[in-house]
């Protein structure tokens, strides 16, 4: 697509003809980091142990084995790996309908 050693036309000319950001041309990634690897693996084996972990109760799993994250970084790390914890959702809907409340159009209940 884009040619860095064409004598012609710029790497920017080339971007714009082709509608395409400069940005991403020139950005080159981190590698992920060795200790950031092991929290991912340490997080992997015990979500196949405990699925309705989420990052709270993670962090203090990954505490007790000797590791130090904060929440944040183990709730990164799960996004990242498109873990999320598994929970029974409330049902509320049918929570008001047994009380005789009925359902808006704008999703708000009224009695």
């Amino acid at each position: 697509m884009i040619e860095r050693n064409d004598q012609k036309l710029s790497i920017s000319r080339q971007c714009s003809m082709l509608n395409v950001n400069r940005s991403p041309f020139y950005y080159t990634p981190k590698p992920t980091n060795p200790a950031d690897l092991e929290l991912m693996r340490l997080i992997d084996e015990q979500y196949m142990k405990t699925p309705t972990a989420g990052s709270r109760t993670m962090r203090t799993i990954l505490r007790r084995l000797g590791y130090k994250p904060n929440r944040r970084k183990v709730q990164r790390l799960m996004r990242l790996m498109g873990l999320e914890a598994i929970y029974r959702y409330a049902s509320i809907c049918r929570r008001y309908h047994q009380h005789g409340w009925q359902r808006s159009s704008h999703g708000q209940y009224f009695h």
